[in-house]
């Protein structure tokens, strides 16, 4: 690893010795931060694949019921009752802290669920279809908020890991390069100084 071009100068030896202990200090926290990181994204994404799971669940009884719907009902009622049903959705961006981090995220407020239509023309099919996908709507506004929280997190693991192998490859390795470089021509130059000091002693002597 190439060393820093600093002149080989006590001060220096100093200010790099000081920016040496800097940068592992800086590494080890990172370190820690990155573990962290990595074990709450780890647990977002078994979030992530227990919602799917429900998602999955939800549908195989949603879509059926649709179909139940239709052969009961037929397709013009089903979609006047479609046409009929209003729900308005409030969606706000929140944080949450995860690991110490605050982190955006979605909120999605579901209304409360409403009867849109008249018993005329319908059967309970109709209301347990409207329920399940009432419900599967809730579950999917709740994926797409812990995905966006999974994608920033993720991304702050790619930063914090750049900066760990930045400091591990490049930065402490240089800096240690260069406190031996700058200490071997110090001690080279006590030495010759020693040198120079006991011939003039020798000289003054004879």
């Amino acid at each position: 690893m190439a060393k820093l071009n600093v002149a080989p100068t006590k001060s220096n030896l100093l200010s790099m010795k000081e920016q040496l202990s800097i940068s592992q200090n800086g590494y080890e926290l990172l370190e820690q931060k990155r573990e962290i990181l990595i074990m709450e994204l780890m647990h977002m994404v078994e979030k992530v694949k227990l919602l799917e799971q429900d998602i999955d669940a939800l549908v195989e009884k949603a879509y059926p019921a649709l179909k139940k719907m239709l052969m009961q009902v037929g397709g013009d009622r089903v979609e006047q009752i479609a046409n009929g049903v209003k729900y308005d959705y409030v969606i706000k961006e929140k944080s949450t802290t995860i690991g110490g981090m605050n982190f955006p995220a979605i909120d999605v407020k579901l209304p409360e669920k409403q009867l849109f239509y008249s018993a005329l023309g319908t059967s309970a099919s109709c209301d347990h279809c409207i329920a399940y996908f009432f419900e599967l709507l809730k579950l999917l506004t709740d994926m797409a908020s812990i995905r966006t929280i999974v994608w920033r997190l993720a991304s702050e693991v790619k930063k914090t890991q750049r900066r760990v192998n930045a400091l591990d490859k490049m930065v402490i390795p240089q800096t240690q390069e260069t406190v031996k470089y700058i200490e071997s021509v110090l001690e080279e130059r006590e030495r010759e100084n020693v040198f120079v000091l006991k011939a003039l002693k020798n000289k003054k002597e004879k």
